[in-house]
């Protein structure tokens, strides 16, 4: 028998996501899956749960939920993210990259951070879904994949693997860093020689805004104007994660989780894949700057981040316990509610 958890907010686009599904390009069928790896491989490692287990990905505005189990445990991860957290009439906040165990009828919300895309949620044991094509993955414009293929809704009662979970010391990840690089490191290419040397250089000196038009297909910038060399058609081709495309108004648009599979624009640059979780985490009004690195760089630069997810699970440390003073709760109190006057004259 599985629990669930009960959607009592649904935030702006809270979907069920993975690594993605892969093999099936071919056939016009994006890969989907989740705009911040590293969060979720994070989110899932302090909940025990494998790294590229399905998780809840939130767009800008996290949900509520309400336990319907008997107990759960999770995690949430994301630039400025935290939870709220309501049980037997006390509200209490769990900062992010920290592990709590909830009981049945416990609400938690949960904050994206301010101007953040996205933000995660882990819960121990995973969501009870049915893959399709071998992922989770929700594909919202082709409805396949996740709950039902959508967002999650008010009333929703989303199925989780377990229905209670043993009571353990809650962990927590120190020093987890999600802050996005100064710089968003870039491979030239596939169609760079369709830019003029001067369009690459206005590029890699400019500072680009993210605009309102981001979601889980792309982010669209606002900067100087990139000029083609050879005009700004080509024959469609396939859209690798991170293509940075330039229509014909010369404002380049990064191609994310929910692209095309293929595309008629030529791409200048690709977002080396080690950077792209960092481009989960910006929202409208961040500023952005490029540099280029090689093929080979961006190649080290991946299995590094390995390498540090990797020895996440032995960096594990106890969480603050329950009964102690939190200090993001010292900080977030009242703490005094009026001033008395005690001065009793001459």
């Amino acid at each position: 028998m599985s629990g669930h958890l009960r959607v009592v907010a649904a935030g702006l686009g809270t979907t069920v996501q993975d690594t993605g599904r892969f093999g099936y390009q071919r056939f016009g069928v994006p890969t989907a899956g989740v705009l911040d790896r590293v969060a979720m491989a994070a989110a899932n490692t302090i909940v025990g749960n494998a790294p590229d287990m399905a998780v809840l990905e939130m767009l800008y505005l996290g949900a509520t939920l309400e336990v319907a189990a008997e107990s759960v445990r999770v995690a949430c991860a994301g630039l400025g993210a935290g939870l709220e957290v309501t049980e037997e009439g006390a509200t209490r906040q769990i900062p992010a990259a920290e592990s709590v165990r909830l009981k049945r009828g416990a609400r938690l919300r949960v904050m994206a951070g301010r101007n953040a895309i996205s933000c995660i949620l882990a819960v121990e044991g995973g969501i009870a879904l049915q893959p399709v094509m071998g992922s989770l993955s929700t594909l919202t414009r082709a409805q396949i994949g996740g709950f039902e293929g959508r967002a999650l809704a008010v009333g929703d009662l989303l199925p989780i693997v377990q229905e209670e979970v043993e009571e353990r010391p809650e962990l927590r990840l120190p020093d987890l860093d999600l802050a996005v690089p100064e710089r968003i490191r870039l491979v030239l290419g596939p169609q760079d020689d369709y830019f003029t040397p001067e369009a690459i250089s206005t590029l890699l000196s400019g500072t680009y805004e993210v605009t309102r038009a981001a979601d889980r297909m792309g982010i669209r910038l606002a900067g100087s104007a990139l000029a083609h060399a050879k005009g700004f058609n080509i024959v469609s081709d396939g859209i690798a994660p991170g293509s940075i495309q330039v229509p014909g108004d010369g404002q380049p648009i990064i191609l994310l989780a929910d692209r095309q599979t293929t595309g008629g624009y030529p791409k200048i640059a690709t977002v080396a894949s080690v950077d792209l979780p960092a481009l989960g985490r910006v929202g409208p009004g961040a500023k952005l700057q490029f540099e280029v690195i090689s093929v080979e760089a961006a190649e080290e630069l991946r299995r590094a981040q390995a390498r540090v997810e990797a020895g996440w699970r032995d960096s594990l440390e106890p969480a603050a316990p329950e009964t102690g003073l939190r200090e993001a709760a010292l900080y977030g109190a009242n703490l005094i509610s009026g001033v008395a006057d005690a001065w009793m004259g001459d």
